[in-house]
């Protein structure tokens, strides 16, 4: 058995092995649908999500690694069952609001709900 945050750095999910724990922390980290803590420990055959950086990534253990390995060698330690990701064009179609424009107003928040609905 080997730790949740030590496995996920260890396959170079994270870059470092505390930016793992610290999400792990903050509840970014799942194991099998529930929250997991850095301590908890990662069977194969676990499913293991993390969101990260505004997507989620969904890993399948296959195989426990306590040291950090390569990248070729890290691929080999779980299955990739994330969502793709989306077209540029729907990202480029997403408003963006302009630096410095302070605060959304009341009026600004009910024309937001409106476009999505």
């Amino acid at each position: 058995m080997t730790r949740v945050d030590a496995w996920t750095w260890s396959v170079r999910l994270f870059k470092t092995r505390s930016a793992a724990a610290s999400a792990c922390r903050g509840g970014h980290v799942k194991i099998n649908g529930t929250a997991a803590k850095p301590a908890q420990h990662v069977v194969p055959g676990d499913e293991v999500r993390i969101r990260a950086g505004g997507f989620e990534k969904i890993v399948e253990v296959t195989q426990l690694v306590n040291k950090r390995v390569g990248a070729p060698a890290a691929v080999a330690c779980y299955i990739d069952r994330s969502p793709p990701p989306p077209p540029r064009e729907v990202l480029a179609a997403l408003p963006v609001r302009d630096r410095g424009a302070g605060r959304p107003t009341k009026r600004d928040r009910r024309e937001i709900d409106k476009l999505r609905g």
